[in-house]
Parts: C-alpha cells; sequence; structure tokens
C-alpha cells in the first residue's frame, strides 16, 4: 500500500529547520573560534559562523498570566502618569518565560509598582544578573532582575540595558533591599554601576582587583596579577609540580 504525501514544504513554515534557516540569513558577526579565523581546521572552529540574533519582540496576546501582568502593570504607571510604552522598550515572551525590558530611567518606578501594587505584588527579589553583549553597539551591558509573586504564583524578567560608554543603571535597593549584595556583585564581576546604591564596593574579587572579570573583553589567562602588593605571574611561568 502506497503512503500517502506528505503537505507541501511552505506548509511548514513554522517548523525549527525553517526557523534556523532564517536564522541563518542573519549578517555574520564574527567566524572562527578559540582564536582560529581564516582556516580550516576542526579543532578550533575555524569555519564557524556565529550570526547576530534578530531583536526579539512578542506581540499580544503572550498567554497564560503574561497578560495579566502587562495590563496591571500598564494601569499601575497610567496612575502616576506613565504610559506603559514610556517605561517597557519590549516584551519578550521566549522559552515559557516572560521579560520586560524597562527603559533604565523608569525602573525605580516600574519595581516599585512590582512591589507594591495590589495586583502585581512581586514580593520576592530573587537576584539581578549581569550580561556583556560587546557587539550591540550602546547596549552593551544588562542587568536581568528575576521577581517571584508568592501572592498571585507568578515570575517575570526584568532586563534593562546601558551602553559601555555609560554603564550606570539606577539601584533597586530602595525598593528590594535584597538587592544590596546582588547589585554588589554585578558591578564586581560587569563593572554596572547602580546609581544610589548605599555601598557600592567589591563582594568577591579583592579590593585592590583591576577590571570585572566576567566581561567578555576580560582577558582569560597569560597575565601577570597584582594582588595585595603581591605579584602573581602568568600561568605559564608558574611552578609545575607535576
Amino acid at each position: 500500500m502506497s503512503t500517502p504525501p506528505g503537505p507541501p514544504a511552505d506548509a511548514n513554515g513554522g517548523l525549527p529547520a525553517k526557523l534556523g534557516e532564517e536564522r541563518l540569513t542573519a549578517p555574520v558577526i564574527r567566524e572562527g573560534m578559540f582564536g582560529a579565523q581564516g582556516t580550516p581546521d576542526t579543532s578550533g572552529y575555524g569555519r564557524l559562523q556565529v550570526h547576530k540574533p534578530p531583536p526579539l519582540s512578542t506581540p499580544r496576546p503572550y498567554g497564560g498570566y503574561f497578560d495579566t501582568i502587562a495590563d496591571a502593570l500598564g494601569a499601575a504607571l497610567a496612575a502616576d502618569g506613565v504610559g506603559f510604552g514610556d517605561a517597557i522598550e519590549s516584551v519578550v515572551v521566549d522559552r515559557g518565560e516572560l521579560t520586560f525590558h524597562v527603559r533604565r530611567d523608569r525602573l525605580p518606578v516600574v519595581v516599585d509598582k512590582m512591589l507594591r501594587d495590589p495586583a502585581l505584588r512581586f514580593e520576592v527579589f530573587s537576584g539581578v544578573s549581569g550580561v556583556h553583549y560587546p557587539d550591540e553597539t550602546g547596549r552593551e551591558l544588562r542587568a536581568v532582575y528575576h521577581l517571584l509573586s508568592i501572592t498571585h504564583n507568578r515570575r517575570i524578567r526584568l532586563e534593562v540595558s546601558a551602553p559601555d560608554a555609560d554603564p550606570r543603571i539606577p539601584s533597586v535597593t530602595a525598593v528590594y533591599p535584597a538587592a544590596n549584595w546582588h547589585e554588589r556583585e554585578t558591578w564586581d564581576f560587569f563593572g554596572i554601576v547602580f546609581d544610589g546604591h548605599p555601598a557600592l564596593t567589591r563582594i568577591e574579587m579583592p579590593d585592590d582587583w583591576h577590571g570585572h572579570p566576567q566581561r567578555k573583553d576580560y582577558p582569560l589567562g597569560g597575565i601577570a596579577v597584582e594582588y595585595r602588593g603581591t605579584k602573581v605571574p602568568p600561568p605559564d611561568e608558574r611552578r609545575s609540580y607535576s
């Protein structure tokens, strides 16, 4: 018995393979990896091409309780004369997570509404993480906040960007005191300055450490390190005990 023909290729436009083809049409921002460029060697991924991902923005409806959160935040901001679009650059729903990309000057009012508005009530501040995108000019540094509402059993992510030339983002410690150490860690590792923080000092690296070691442009090795007046030689010059 013969097998009936499958659907035409155009009917599969939403399949991952089709979406992958669209991604490969994006501009190439880097070739090679691990220092291998312009070479066909396989061990160094010399032929690897890294494509610039398109900016994500999800249209409504977002699905689930995500629309409820967006409506509640919009109403809370409107009560203070702030438009939703004035505070939120974009909304992204990806892998079952809701992310509001917040304009950095509007971050204090957004987190205040997230905590205190009865329809939102995100009481738990889970943390803030730093991210570095050196290829995104004007938006190289990101701070990502994770909030949890115990009242409504909901989660949300807030993301704020800042340029390398002005790496400043308002502190949220006045609203979420638990952000104190998290913001110190993010400044320590990424160099994001949280304006209004009560004591923005290093929390994991030594006090006299230079640079921010989780940035993608930070050297990975082969450099001498000064630690409290003592110079630590680079890895290739240290004594071997093997």
